[in-house]
């Protein structure tokens, strides 16, 4: 339980709090300037997608814009369902679809696993985001969220831009990659983002920094379930009856 304090105590709590968020919203304005500034690698390999439409390269995932946001789902081959983590994530794309497509983005997940699968764990969850399967192409391998059983039998995978020791790692793993496209139709990977990194992009933990307990959580989303495994809440009693 916090203090109880009078009303005239907790505004200046709150006003020494204003001036810190204040500073945390003006560094990461200076974050966000800092990552618009990075230097491009260009793309020249071409990488093939299993789509509901037929295989498609990466330059048509960006859908005619000149903007392309992955976000590197996990889900591989051999598992019956996608992440509850990722799975909690891309419940918040398909409202923002309208705003970044009208903003010349285009936003698609992909994963390892082969469409058959993924089509199906979209039905179950509802979805209707663009989700794409790299299961025959090195995609993922080569934006370091899938790895072999070689390579993590082996010393060190590369996992977020650090060399880690297998055991911290998994076959699948989470990310975010950004790409632009020029008029002369050439690729540039200009951007990716790897554990925590993408955890802006979940509105609910973003209210729930607001709420009194805060996330209330044991470990990293130690509370999230997928959206259709969570036992239904008790119902508030009345005070009534």
């Amino acid at each position: 339980m916090n203090q109880i304090v009078s009303h005239e105590v907790w505004l200046e709590a709150r006003r020494k709090l204003l001036a810190r968020e204040k500073e945390a919203t003006h560094l990461r304005d200076s974050v966000n300037a800092e990552r618009l500034a990075l230097p491009w690698v260009k793309v020249d390999k071409t990488y093939v997608f299993d789509t509901p439409t037929g295989k498609k390269t990466l330059a048509d995932l960006f859908d005619g814009r000149s903007q392309l946001i992955v976000y590197h789902f996990m889900l591989g081959p051999d598992w019956d369902a996608g992440c509850p983590g990722c799975s909690f994530l891309a419940d918040h794309l398909d409202g923002a679809l309208p705003h970044l497509n009208h903003h010349d983005v285009s936003l698609v997940a992909v994963s390892r696993a082969p469409l058959e699968k993924v089509e199906a764990y979209k039905r179950r969850m509802g979805w209707e985001f663009p989700w794409f399967s790299s299961f025959a192409d090195d995609f993922n391998f080569d934006y370091h969220v899938s790895f072999s059983k070689e390579q993590l039998a082996g010393e060190t995978i590369f996992y977020n831009f650090a060399a880690i020791d297998p055991s911290e790692g998994h076959d699948e793993l989470p990310g975010l990659s950004a790409f632009y496209k020029d008029e002369a139709s050439n690729i540039f990977h200009t951007y990716s983002s790897y554990a925590r990194g993408p955890e802006e992009l979940i509105g609910t933990l973003m209210i729930l920094d607001r709420a009194p307990k805060g996330r209330n959580e044991d470990g990293t989303m130690s509370f999230v379930r997928r959206h259709d495994e969570y036992e239904e809440s008790p119902k508030a009693q009345s005070c009534c009856h």
